[in-house]
């Protein structure tokens, strides 16, 4: 009786170790695929961030050379209301939004309008 014991006793203590190695080993294995997802995610941050760097000196360049000298505020006011007409917001909503006139607005979207028009005789004229 007492042998059987300490043979469940010691059987029970190598399925503890053999489980416990296990478990280890397969913790080690998920550490490291979460490691592997991390680093390619902030590989694609990295490519992101650059990507956006080269797109803000582009859009620089390209303002320069243009001639068109626009203050941070000026910027965030264009690209938000471009960024709503483009969402098809209507031209007073987006006056109402920022508290300026209509007709700041449809001059601010002039270039893009015009544009726009251009396509669409394009396209109808095919």
């Amino acid at each position: 009786m007492e042998l059987t014991l300490a043979c469940l006793f010691g059987v029970s203590a190598v399925l503890l170790i053999i489980s416990i190695s296990k478990t280890f080993q397969a913790s080690k294995k998920e550490q490291k695929r979460i490691d592997m997802v991390h680093i390619s995610v902030m590989k694609e941050i990295n490519d992101l961030q650059e990507s956006i760097r080269n797109i803000e000196l582009d859009m620089e360049v390209a303002m320069n050379e243009a001639g068109i000298q626009l203050s941070p505020k000026e910027k965030i006011l264009m690209r938000d209301v471009l960024d709503l007409y483009k969402r098809k917001y209507s031209f007073e909503s987006i006056a109402e939004k920022h508290q300026v006139p209509v007709e700041e607005i449809k001059q601010l979207l002039a270039p893009y309008l015009t544009a726009k028009i251009e396509r669409r005789k394009v396209a109808n004229e095919g």
